[in-house]
């Protein structure tokens, strides 16, 4: 699966998708071909794994492998279907169609069997998302917005502002603020900040000293984002 087109620049808006499958091989090239095209990826190996994941970030829509060890991808959905409506695509090696239509009784929005072609798949998460969009009334509320002393950070769009001022962050910050606000006050250990792209612990660190110089007067003595000493770091809020 081969991008031959420079990458599309990662817009602060770009959707977040959530790709669940066991071949490592697979991930990676889902990771780099939508990455490629403008998207947000974070990849999980199995369902336990996504489920972590989705404990921590908010997604636009899952991309689901069925075949997979231990829980696999139609009995993940249906679990999943009972609290969230996010758009899933079911990606699999099985073409029966009775295979296909359990992924759409279950709640699957659509279903793609391996080996697919790129630009495909490209099109149908792209059309879930976008039927997601419509769907949603115009009247919809935020899905969450946190507040902390002269700040207030909107979760679904990744915004911090102070007052009416939105406040410039980098991806980095904005997916740290992110894992942060999910759980207000509760203390997030250093791993899942970490995530899969950070070697050490003093990175996290160094990334948290910057986002304090954002939010806090004195990053030197925090009041919002506080360090529980020997296990990570909590966001305290209004």
């Amino acid at each position: 699966m081969n991008a031959a087109k420079p990458r599309t620049p990662l817009l602060p808006d770009a959707a977040h998708i959530l790709v669940v499958d066991d071949d490592r091989r697979l991930r990676d090239l889902l990771g780099r071909f939508l990455l490629d095209h403008g998207f947000r990826v974070t990849v999980a190996k199995d369902t336990t794994e996504a489920r972590a994941r989705m404990g921590l970030f908010i997604f636009d829509a899952l991309i689901l492998d069925v075949m997979m060890p231990g829980e696999n991808g139609f009995d993940f959905a249906r679990d999943l279907r009972k609290s969230s409506s996010v758009p899933i695509l079911m990606l699999t090696a099985r073409t029966e169609v009775d295979d296909r239509i359990t992924g759409l009784e279950i709640g699957a929005d659509d279903y793609l069997p391996k080996p697919f072609e790129p630009r495909e798949l490209l099109l149908r998460i792209n059309n879930m998302i976008r039927k997601q969009t419509v769907q949603a009334p115009i009247t919809q509320e935020p899905r969450e917005v946190i507040r902390f002393g002269e700040f207030s950070f909107r979760i679904d769009r990744r915004e911090l502002r102070r007052g009416d001022e939105i406040i410039r962050l980098t991806d980095r910050e904005r997916e740290l603020l992110a894992i942060l606000a999910q759980k207000p006050g509760e203390t997030i250990p250093r791993e899942a900040i970490a995530g899969d792209d950070i070697v050490s612990d003093r990175t996290v660190d160094v990334q948290i000293n910057r986002l304090r110089r954002k939010i806090e007067d004195d990053s030197s003595n925090p009041v919002h984002l506080q360090t529980v000493r020997g296990l990570g770091y909590r966001l305290l809020v209004d």
